[in-house]
């Protein structure tokens, strides 16, 4: 019986796997010299010999990003580690019907325990990071310690280490650190993303160029779709040296496909339209004729051809008919040959959105396109711009907004929800799921959950907040909270039951809760992961591979990640023949971590034909059943994946 792995995948060794089915004669197996384990490697000399036409090698010049950092910065992101994400339902909301999370723990870690289950299935990702201001901290990834002391750390000794650091002007590796730090985190969460996925990152001045380079290696350039103005501060930093500042950037980067769905057209816009259709629908007037420049017809010809208009109803046809007799053709103000906006395949095809109105001191017929207030299902919807203003998108929208929860101010400059709901509108379908890494106060779930209560979505959130402890002088502190990831989840609690006292979408499910996951060190044993290292002292010990402190749900969790299983779906608990089974989604996966698992239980959940079935590897009655095991499967239900752990 085979076991689970308990630990994050190890990224590197799946490049390498896609290296090998391109080139698979450059791809060889190595002795790992930390662990003297056989793993895959890169026959680089062979490789080179494959690409010799577009090598490029030593000092010759090329374009491409470097910092003092980088390779380690790579590094980290590819190590696995043997982490678990432990349940803590007492924190949670609504744990057993929620399809929301909370993971408390370091972003890093979280991202890396997140690659199996949600590779490529995140929609939209916001986050908002430490923007290295000289001011504020940043996550703290020591790379100057050798292979025994990263695979300790990552796998079992992650005592209480100080993750975060001032990084100040006065640092040598002033900017070089924050790239470390936001270079393995994006490339991480680069995977996540679905192919119509979009990423939206909010920065300032100090780092905005880094970041757009940092993001065009880890993207490509061509994925870059928008370095987006949004005024955060309607009244500009006075106190600023030489300009009131009074905007943030939001960086916006696809991961291969993505389609805007554009936003509401906004409440200003609505004045334009000030005619009526009979049935009361408001629209403007649009002129078809080609305006500014390129506006001639030897600019593109063939975009200059006839209209033919009905004097009776003013309704217009590309054929001269008895009807439609009076020919109209593009004219500028001068009278020489102009164009229209649309080729004549477009006017065909939208040819019921077109009418024909007199201008001018003559009376002379014109083309107009006829743009409606509102869409065929009410809501019109244009592409946003590449500037982002309003009290909507203003910080001190977000302080109010949190004040509004709390009494008081608990944070600075908070985001506001309008920011991230503008984001969901053009980014996200109702079902889609949101990434928010550096949650903060979380903002993001809040304007998910807002933008659910109004059109009815079921949009998912995943928020990521490490439990940074608050000043013990900050009114956070005197107001009870220990952490920063405390606010963060009070404030979806108090978020969610003030929106659903508010008026809500008949279709929308009500989900306001999470389930709280926080990121702690492997459940399993240190002689789980280095059997190798086993001495005679251990041998009780390798009895039973399991930390002691760890519960049932714990274990779950930890082989719900490992294999790569929704973390929110359905979990029912049940006891059958005295021992404790996990249904996940009814027969998603069983799992029993009890002792003295009997052939009879085995038997009874194979019954069930589970897809994927997990047991203790110390946990059945004898040596016998543990080997029958798969073979009751085989033969009651051969489609079930059995594990141990």
């Amino acid at each position: 019986m085979d076991k689970l792995k308990m630990h994050s995948p190890d990224l590197s060794q799946d490049n390498i796997a896609k290296i090998r089915e391109l080139f698979p004669g450059c791809v060889t197996e190595a002795r790992d010299e930390a662990t003297g384990k056989l793993r895959l490697a890169v026959d680089f000399d062979q490789l080179r010999q494959e690409l010799s036409d577009s090598i490029v090698d030593g000092t010759q010049e090329r374009y491409r990003l470097d910092w003092p950092g980088k390779r380690e910065a790579l590094a980290l992101a590819n190590a696995p580690i043997a982490k678990s994400l432990r349940p803590t339902l007492d924190e949670s909301s609504q744990f057993e019907q929620t399809e929301n999370i909370f993971i408390e723990g370091d972003n890093l870690e979280a991202l890396k325990l997140l690659q199996e289950t949600y590779l490529g299935k995140i929609k939209m990702i916001y986050i908002d990071p430490p923007y290295n201001t000289g001011n504020d901290f940043i996550y703290d990834d020591d790379f100057s310690e050798d292979t025994e002391a990263f695979l300790q750390r990552s796998n079992q000794m992650d005592e209480s280490r100080n993750r975060l650091v001032a990084n100040t002007n006065a640092n040598g590796r002033f900017h070089s650190d924050w790239i470390s730090m936001i270079y393995s985190r994006i490339k991480l969460a680069k995977n996540l993303l679905a192919n119509d996925g979009v990423i939206f990152i909010s920065i300032d001045d100090v780092e905005v160029d880094n970041l757009c380079k940092v993001c065009d290696e880890i993207f490509g350039a061509e994925n870059r779709i928008g370095l987006i103005t949004a005024v955060s501060n309607l009244k500009g930093r006075s106190d600023d040296k030489y300009y009131a500042t009074a905007h943030n950037y939001l960086l916006a980067y696809q991961k291969k496909n993505f389609i805007s769905l554009g936003v509401p057209l906004p409440d200003e816009y609505l004045k334009e339209y000030q005619e009526t259709t009979p049935d009361g629908r408001r629209y403007r007037l649009q002129g078809l004729r080609k305006r500014g420049d390129s506006a001639k017809r030897i600019d593109r010809p063939k975009m200059h051809y006839p209209f033919y208009v009905n004097p009776l109803d003013n309704s217009v046809s590309l054929q001269k008919s008895e009807q439609h007799s009076i020919e109209v053709l593009p004219l500028l103000s001068d009278g020489e040959d102009g164009r229209w906006r649309w080729g004549r395949e477009t006017s065909a095809e939208r040819i019921s959105e077109l009418c024909a109105r007199t201008v001018g001191a003559n009376k002379r017929y014109d083309i107009f396109q006829i743009d409606y207030a509102e869409g065929e299902n009410g809501e019109k919807r244009i592409k946003p711009k590449t500037v982002w203003s309003g009290n909507g998108f203003a910080n001190e929208t977000g302080s109010l907004e949190l004040k509004s929860l709390f009494g008081k101010k608990f944070f600075d400059t908070p985001k506001p929800i309008g920011l991230i709901k503008y984001c969901l509108q053009h980014a996200t379908h109702n079902n889609d799921l949101v990434l928010d890494f550096f949650a903060g106060s979380s903002t993001t779930a809040h304007a998910v959950m807002q933008l659910n209560s109004e059109d009815g979505g079921r949009r998912k959130f995943i928020m990521v907040q490490l439990p940074e402890p608050c000043d013990e002088k900050s009114d956070a502190f005197k107001a009870g909270y220990g952490s920063i990831a405390d606010i963060s989840k009070e404030r979806i609690r108090r978020a969610g039951q003030k929106i659903l006292e508010s008026d809500c979408h008949p279709d929308w499910n009500r989900d306001v809760g999470f389930r709280v996951l926080k990121v702690d060190t492997s459940n399993m044993k240190d002689i789980y992961y280095r059997p190798d290292e086993l001495s005679q002292g251990d041998l009780l010990e390798a009895v039973d591979n399991v930390k002691p402190d760890r519960t049932p749900e714990d274990l779950l969790f930890q082989v719900l990640v490992d294999w790569g299983v929704d973390l929110t779906l359905p979990i029912r608990r049940e006891t059958l023949q005295d021992k404790t089974v996990f249904f996940v989604d009814d027969n998603a996966l069983v799992a029993c971590f009890d002792t003295g698992v009997t052939e009879e239980l085995v038997k009874e959940l194979a019954k069930h034909e589970p897809l994927r079935v997990v047991f203790r590897d110390n946990g059945f009655a004898s040596d016998a059943v543990k080997i029958n095991v798969e073979q009751i499967f085989r033969q009651l239900s051969p489609s079930t994946e059995v594990r141990s752990l």
